[in-house]
């Protein structure tokens, strides 16, 4: 069963009453800290700024929901938090509004939102609020701080960086990290991967490392790798490293060389009821200023770029700076691969054999 938040009980609702407290918006997203990150920096404020109440609700993720809603002609859901990919796909199949990019507001110094945006945040029926991203990280305790590694080539240097290496079973991630560190620049590495010359590049590259990898599949399993000393680096989602080193206080470090990253996005079921409302919210949830206080609460970087100068510290810990910790921040995404998820619908059943036929020799 989905867990559902009423955000404006009793209590709120007296807080909120009034003429202008006579409507609901569904906003539906993921849970956990992800979720309280925007009822702290969206929903709490726009509540309090329209009158409005805020129903939050959890799902799993993918378009199954929202197309049984649509096709019922019953839609609850208002907005929707989603990777990129169902985006597009929402879009493609008719699930979603279109969102007309002219409301988002500008940055505070009046840049256009469409150019203040990060590329690939604006899309016809989506507008993405935060980047995440696929990075690796290492143990600060097995490498003096003049001698540890700085670049996705040393990951794959197990000569000058010895010792056991964590990567994700998959090639997703992986092949890109690897054509990076044979040299392919980042906004040629989906070129050279479509080649099967490249391909064969990027498992080379693999090859050297192979016998030294420790494969995981869960994304809480990096962090423990680390902790328990089964290896000294591993690839890991950027949030669980970061959670590892701010509420465990573990000797961790991001390296943010070529990492990949990716976007959620709000989007708009086909047939809502409350579009106005959800344009409403969207444009508000946004704009520079909320994005930038989301980021207090988590380490996923503001799709804007705009927001890193505003963004400052970690909630509950005032030592920790939250722009060093964002994909976002200008010196972390310098190198940045963005994640085709397009080549990757084109290409991952070959690939994933050809990477599981690797996996077996």
């Amino acid at each position: 069963m989905k867990l559902k938040t009423f955000l404006a009980g009793a209590a709120a609702v007296a807080l909120l009453a009034g003429p202008a407290a006579a409507d609901t918006l569904t906003v539906v997203s993921w849970g956990g800290a992800y979720t309280k990150s925007q009822v702290e920096a969206y929903h709490k404020p726009w509540m309090k700024k329209t009158g409005h109440t805020i129903i939050s609700e959890d799902y799993n993720g993918g378009l199954a929901e929202i197309k049984s809603q649509v096709q019922a002609g019953n839609v609850t859901w208002d907005v929707v938090d989603v990777e990129l990919s169902d985006a597009v796909r929402g879009c493609d199949e008719g699930l979603l509004e279109e969102i007309d990019p002219s409301i988002l507001p500008p940055a505070p110094d009046g840049t256009p939102a469409e150019e203040d945006f990060i590329e690939g945040a604006i899309q016809p029926c989506a507008v993405a609020n935060i980047v995440w991203s696929t990075i690796y990280a290492y143990d600060t305790t097995k490498f003096p701080a003049d001698k540890a590694p700085k670049t996705i080539a040393d990951f794959f240097d197990v000569e000058k960086f010895p010792g056991k290496r964590g990567m994700r079973k998959t090639p997703k991630a992986n092949l890109e990290f690897a054509l990076a560190a044979d040299g392919v620049p980042s906004d040629k590495i989906y070129e050279v991967l479509s080649t099967p010359e490249g391909v064969d590049r990027a498992f080379k590259v693999l090859d050297r490392i192979k016998d030294h990898v420790v494969w995981w599949e869960a994304g809480a399993q990096p962090p423990q790798l680390l902790a328990d000393g089964e290896v000294v680096m591993t690839t890991a989602y950027n949030g669980r490293i970061f959670n590892a080193i701010a509420a465990e206080k573990k000797p961790f470090k991001v390296v943010w060389d070529h990492q990949v990253f990716d976007m959620d996005l709000w989007v708009i079921p086909k047939g809502s009821k409350k579009k106005d409302l959800a344009l409403d919210f969207i444009a508000f949830s946004t704009a520079t200023e909320q994005l930038a206080a989301q980021a207090s609460w988590i380490s996923y970087g503001p799709a804007r770029k705009s927001s890193m100068k505003l963004i400052g510290t970690y909630h509950s810990d005032p030592s920790i700076d939250m722009k060093e910790h964002m994909p976002t921040n200008p010196k972390n995404f310098a190198t940045a691969i963005r994640n085709d998820f397009e080549f990757w619908a084109d290409h991952q059943d070959e690939l994933n054999e050809r990477f599981n036929a690797w996996l077996a020799k």
